[in-house]
């Protein structure tokens, strides 16, 4: 899939700007501040519904600015063109697919882009809910069940959760048809993590060999959420009084992880924190490749001030691999990016929020 077009209003220092993509790489240049990544930053909120950056749902809205919007026209491998759009007015997200109002999934399933830039590295080393936003994502868009199962389960969580923390008693007249409803969805998510882990561990090594040759062989461990091979059922019932001291559940798919490693990296500690970088970008490269051959067209492709990011020699490596395949790849930068300099590109200057196509 790619960008037509993207239109947006009042979102942070952009006041209103239109922008037409080429197919192949669009290349966003311009001051610190300008307003470069918050172009990312609208096409990865049509997305996920959430913005890549921390802390930043007010901030997303420009001061003095009632509501902001994000207008698209997306071009599908088969040809189809859908508009989409989300707008915030106060609290409140709208979402809508071809004019007509649609929940926030529905938008999100019509729109996928991973996106590489200077938080990215919290994949790595961050918390184990990072990992499970990658990880769902990439589920997400592949298993057409996957939305409604994990809003059951939330529910059920949200009530165990509610029950524990106003200390009723762990009788199971009271519990079991909660941790039933938790064990039922939440047995269907790990099996689709474990499926989608499985796809995505052969492009993990294959990224991981072109970008960190010099680490070794990758190794990929995922962990459920509570003891392998027990039922989550049983593990809910024996963990009740644990629980109840807690004020919350301490086992189930809310608290997977997964972990990539090295043979002669084991452990996330002997990495640098450039290597960190390299890591989850290899991850999102990995989960682009596997997109493509799952839904059958490649997803956008997003990297945030590359050439701060990577050294010129990574900045190569990456550039060769998105020019063999058919994405389209919005790059940000205060200058076009060397290995960029001599191939095709569409160019933007961005200054103030304005932005003016150049190539």
């Amino acid at each position: 899939m790619r960008l037509e077009r993207l239109q947006l209003r009042a979102l942070r220092c952009i006041s209103d700007a239109g922008l037409e993509f080429a197919p192949g790489f669009n290349v966003l240049v311009g001051a610190n501040g300008a307003g470069k990544t918050s172009v990312l930053e609208a096409a990865f909120l049509l997305s996920h519904g959430r913005s890549f950056r921390s802390g930043a749902r007010e901030a997303l809205l420009q001061r003095g600015s009632a509501g902001l919007s994000i207008f698209s026209t997306v071009r599908h491998a088969d040809g189809r063109l859908v508009r989409l759009g989300l707008g915030r007015e106060g609290s409140r997200w709208e979402a809508r697919v071809e004019g007509q109002d649609v929940l926030i999934g529905q938008l999100v399933r019509e729109c996928a882009i991973v996106c590489f830039e200077p938080g990215s590295h919290a994949l790595i080393a961050g918390s184990a809910e990072e990992r499970r936003r990658f990880l769902d994502w990439g589920v997400f868009h592949v298993e057409q069940e996957f939305l409604p199962t994990w809003r059951r389960y939330q529910r059920a969580l949200k009530q165990r959760n509610s029950l524990l923390r106003s200390n009723q008693a762990p009788d199971d007249d009271i519990y079991s048809p909660w941790e039933l409803e938790l064990a039922r969805t939440g047995t269907l998510i790990d099996q689709w993590r474990r499926v989608y882990l499985a796809a995505l561990t052969g492009y993990l090594r294959e990224q991981a060999s072109a970008l960190l040759p010099e680490l070794g062989a990758a190794e990929l461990r995922y962990r459920p959420g509570w003891p392998e091979g027990d039922d989550l059922v049983q593990v809910l019932a024996n963990q009740r009084r644990r629980d109840l001291a807690k004020g919350h559940t301490s086992a189930g798919p809310h608290r997977a992880d997964w972990s990539l490693s090295f043979e002669l990296a084991p452990q996330r500690e002997h990495l640098s924190r450039g290597q960190e970088k390299l890591v989850a970008l290899v991850c999102l490269l990995a989960q682009a490749r596997l997109d493509a051959e799952r839904r059958g067209e490649w997803p956008v492709v997003c990297l945030d001030d590359l050439a701060s990011e990577l050294d010129l020699s990574h900045q190569v490596a990456v550039i060769e691999r998105l020019e063999a395949a058919p994405a389209q790849v919005l790059i940000t930068g205060t200058e076009i990016p060397v290995p960029l300099r001599q191939a095709q590109t569409k160019v933007f200057h961005v200054e103030q929020g304005r932005l003016t196509p150049l190539l």
